[in-house]
This record gives structure tokens, sequence and C-alpha cells, in this order.
């Protein structure tokens, strides 16, 4: 994987030395070496800049993971709500259509779906709880989709509680082994998860 590509498909960039630079610095130092293995003199040296340069924008490493994790959450939850709404009404297609965003969103940006899930353990107080709101909003799209359903009959599984952490579950596990080039296209691999996950909700024709 290209983390370094991956980072600037994020985030807008818009020369050496600024905050966007920094950013995708960042981001493929942590896909590459993790959050402890990284360090800012690294994280300065891919971004073109000083470490006092870097400093002015961000005072720790800390502030630099909270913030990527945040715009990548914030991506995230624009595609998936787009989806959602122009789904319709019929909770089947929401879910499926959701999920499809999703997968998409891991196989354009594989470094910073990858990042969220391995190395959030390392942020704490506000800035882990200020991440943890953020993911949380984009599940809960998915977990109002399942209350409908179930409502409706659309969705017959007798466990909704856990089914909505369990698809946002299997579909960002995608970043740890997708691999461009393999045997299934995007295409073909957002749909094979939607129909997995509408098997999980034993959705009803």
């Amino acid at each position: 994987m290209n983390s370094r590509s991956a980072a600037a498909a994020l985030i807008s960039e818009t020369g050496r030395g600024t905050k966007a630079a920094i950013l995708n610095a960042a981001l493929a130092a942590f896909g590459e070496k993790g959050f402890n293995g990284a360090s800012t003199r690294d994280v300065a040296a891919g971004a073109g800049t000083s470490l006092s340069n870097l400093y002015n924008y961000f005072p720790s490493k800390s502030h630099l993971l909270a913030e990527l994790l945040q715009r990548a959450n914030d991506e995230l939850l624009n595609r998936t709500s787009t989806a959602v709404q122009a789904a319709g009404d019929d909770p089947a297609d929401r879910m499926r259509e959701a999920v499809k965003a999703y997968v998409g969103f891991v196989v354009d940006h594989q470094t910073a779906a990858l990042v969220a899930i391995s190395e959030i353990r390392y942020l704490h107080g506000e800035h882990r709880e200020r991440v943890v709101r953020a993911r949380d909003s984009t599940q809960a799209i998915f977990g109002e989709i399942i209350s409908e359903g179930v409502a409706q009959g659309r969705f017959t599984t007798p466990y909704p509680d856990g089914a909505a952490r369990n698809i946002v579950s299997m579909c960002s596990a995608i970043s740890t082994w997708y691999r461009a080039g393999g045997r299934l296209s995007r295409k073909a691999l957002a749909e094979q998860h939607a129909r997995y996950a509408l098997a999980l909700l034993e959705t009803r024709d």
C-alpha cells in the first residue's frame, strides 16, 4: 500500500510546510511506522518543513493523530450520509448503500482507515473522547437503519443492538487486508460486503 498517496487523497495538499502537508506526512508516517514508531522529526521531514514550524500547527503527536482521525471520520460520515439519503425509503436499500459507501471509503483511504482502527488506542482524554464521538455518529447511521428495518419487519435479526457494531467492524477491517489489483474489484468488494450485512440482518424480501 502506498501510504503517502493515500494520505494525499484524503487531505488537500496546498504546499510544502503547510498544515495540510504536515497532516499528509503524519498519516504516511503513522501508516508506515505506527504512532509510537513515527517521530515528529519524521513528520516534519516528510512535510518538507522544520520541527518548529510543525509545532506552530500541532503541539504534539497526539494533536496530529486526533485531527487526522477526525478528518477521516468526517469524510466517511459525509459519504455514508449522502449515500443513505439518495437510497430512498427501503431499509435494505439504505443499508446496502451505506455499506458500499463505507467500503468505498476504506478502499480510497486505506491508510487512514487502518490508522483509525490501529492507532486510536494512543489517544487519551479529550482527544479520544472527540474521536470516539465522531466515530459513534457514523455507527449511529447504521443503527438507525437497522431500527427502522426491524420496526418494519424488513430485518428479522434477534440481535439488532449488536448488528450495527458488527457491520461497521466488518467494513473497517477491510483496511487490514485489502490490496489494490487483487481478485475483487472495488465494486465487487462493496457488493459482497453489502450482501454480508443484509444476511447478518436476516433481511426479508
